[in-house]
Formats: C-alpha cells, structure tokens, sequence
C-alpha cells in the first residue's frame, strides 16, 4: 500500500532533542495521549539505542474481544514490507545472482512482462531495471491507489468490495495489465507504486528458486531470529505468536481481511517492535548485505521536499521541511496503517511501531507539533 510519513516522523524527530533524562515518561505520556483518541484503537512504540543505553517499549489498547494487546502481538508493517524485498533483492545481488542494473526481462517471462508498459505507443516492458523497480522511477503506475483506465475499481477499492477474494502474485500483475496506465517512460520520473514491488517478488522468486515467504524466512528471518515475523496470509512464524493486533481503516476493522492478499511484496509482512528493530539495526551494520550494496540502496532520488528515496528506504531531512527541526537524517520506511520504522543515524536511535489506524496523518502532525515543543524545553 502506498506510504504515509506519520508518527515515525514526529517521534525521530523529536528524540533527536530528549535527551535521557526523564525520555520515556514524556514519551509513554505523548503516546498514551494517542490512545485516547476515537480513532486509536491500538498502538505500539519501540525506541532503541544500544550507546544510550535506553530500550522503551510500548503498547497498549484492546482487541474488539476487549482482550488488551501487549508489547509481544506482532503488527502489519505495511510498506515498510518494502525495505525487505528490497534487501532481498541486496542479499541476491551479494550472492553474484543479478545486478540492480540488469533489465528485468533477463529474469522474469515474455507472458509476464508482455503489455506491462507501453506508453504513448512505445513498448518499453523489456526496458526496464532492477533499479528502476526499486527506487519506483519506471513509470508503472499504483495498481493500489492510482486511476484506472476506465474508472473501474483500483485495489484499494477492491479490498473492500471482496474482502474474501485471495489474490496471487501473478493475478495482481494481470490486474494492473488490464487496468492501470503507465505514467512516464523508464527513468524519466519518480512515482511510488505497489507494481513495481510485485515484479521485484517474482524475480526474487525466480532467481532463488524459493516462494517469497520462503526466502524472507531462510535469508532473514531465520538467521536474525525474527521467531515472530512472518508473511500475512501465506506463511507462519518460527515460534508461537500472539495473534496481529487489528488494522483499522477509519471506523472498518480490516484485520480478517483475505484481500490483503493484495498487499504482497510491497507490504505483506507482520512483525513486532522487537524484530523489526532487530532487522533494521542488521541491516545497517552489515549482518544483511555487504557494506557496498546498502551503499547502492541509498542512492537517492528526490521524493518531495525534505524527503528522497534509495532503493526501498527513505531519507528524511527534517531541517529541509522546517528550519525550526532539528537537522538530522532518519532512513526507513513507513506505512498506510501508521507503521513505522526509522533510524537516526546522527542520534544512534532506532524506533518502530504503528498507530494501526489509516486516518491519522493530521493528528501525527498535532502530535510532531506537541513533541517539538516539549523538546525544545527539556
């Protein structure tokens, strides 16, 4: 599903300015502050830094059965979902299997790729590359999100229309062949998108000869220990898990949902705070990819003001979006359900979480505002 820069956002910046002393009461006090709000049904908070010695980990709300969710019920992570598919494609890349700049064509079927992106009469399918995919810069449009050709329902709406429709990898390529308009020619644009993310699934596939769910669970998830991590609908965590807290879009309980099927290499993942960090911090310390290819990830094109995008990561410059915020660099993603997983190299802190709630864009904003203040009086 498309990304939403929410809480991620307000609460990195603001740690950037806490300081240890008395962090996490002020923080439990701002986060607890978002339970009280309608729309808030759960949420989860995982602040972590090894050289400050300090490991804040939050949750709190209710199931609809009234049962309270714990630290342990691991979340959808949405399109945070992105930075390991691509870290997947890293991990390949290492194993000398493909390169970022190879043509997809060398990797994925005729009858796949056929009719992918032609634009104004050009067939530019076979044309484009890993790395296009990966930093959404090939013209493909949002089979999620973006217009249809005939006004016919995007995905997201055909979530809601035929919550138990499962989809598959190739029926959502097929889906947007049918439906969705390229938007530019390869290379020429930046435009984020679902699509591009399921063609990286089907290399992975295809290179390594393992399901998706297989290899995230062979390459990553097994050797971090990620026991409670696993793809939503099509796989199963290492150990015993709590069951997903439950994903809200406004007043709809989306959770039980078989259509989430949709949301696949682009997002498809469930995790905890716990694993997540433990992911990331892997990542960014070699024990994923080699140091010359997260290297490469961050590449950065320009996404917006303040905001740039590597190769399924996102930078964040807060002084670029306001000249009061702090001038720091957050890298990680963030999804459309609040999820969020950032890492503030300057400040050495890594945080994830969710608000598990769609609408709450304008209040992470009130809540970025609330904490820049606080900060600036600690």
């Amino acid at each position: 599903m498309k990304n939403i820069v929410s809480l991620s956002f307000a609460f990195l910046v603001s740690f950037a300015c806490f300081g240890q002393h008395n962090i996490e009461d002020k923080i439990k006090k701002l986060f607890t502050a978002e339970l009280e709000k309608e729309t808030i049904k759960n949420a989860f908070l995982h602040v972590y830094s090894k050289s400050k010695a300090i490991d804040i980990q939050l949750a709190e709300g209710k199931f609809n059965t009234g049962e309270s969710v714990t630290i342990d019920n691991p979340f959808y992570v949405a399109s945070i979902g992105k930075t390991f598919t691509a870290t997947a494609i890293g991990i390949l890349r290492d194993k000398n299997l493909l390169a970022f700049e190879d043509e997809i064509s060398k990797y994925l079927s005729k009858d796949i790729l056929k009719g992918v992106h032609i634009y104004n009469g050009v067939d530019y399918s076979n044309k484009i590359t890993i790395a296009q995919l990966l930093q959404h810069t090939s013209g493909l449009s949002d089979y999620f999100e973006d217009k249809t050709r005939n006004g016919a329902p995007n995905m997201m709406e055909q979530l809601f229309m035929n919550p138990t429709q499962e989809w598959t990898s190739l029926a959502l390529i097929q889906f947007y062949k049918n439906q969705m308009p390229p938007l530019f020619a390869p290379g020429t644009g930046y435009h984020y998108t679902d699509t591009e993310y399921v063609l990286l699934g089907l290399i992975i596939e295809e290179v390594s000869g393992l399901k998706l769910h297989e290899f995230f669970r062979h390459y990553i998830f097994k050797p971090l220990k990620m026991n409670h991590t696993y793809m939503n609908l099509r796989s199963k965590p290492i150990e015993a898990t709590p069951k997903m807290a439950e994903i809200y879009v406004g007043d709809f309980e989306i959770s039980s949902f078989k259509s989430l099927s949709a949301d696949w290499a682009g997002g498809g993942i469930v995790s905890t705070t716990q694993d997540l960090i433990t992911f990331q911090e892997s990542l960014f310390t070699g024990a994923l990819v080699k140091k010359e290819t997260l290297s490469a990830m961050q590449q950065w094109v320009v996404e917006t003001q303040g905001m740039y995008y590597g190769f399924g990561l996102r930078k964040i410059h807060p002084h670029e979006l306001d000249k009061s915020l702090p001038n720091i660099e957050l890298i990680g993603h963030s999804g459309s359900t609040s999820s969020f997983l950032f890492y503030s190299s300057t400040e050495d802190v890594y945080i994830s979480g969710t608000l598990n709630q769609t609408d709450e864009v304008r209040s992470s904003v009130l809540l970025l505002s609330a904490i820049i203040a606080l900060s600036k009086n600690d």
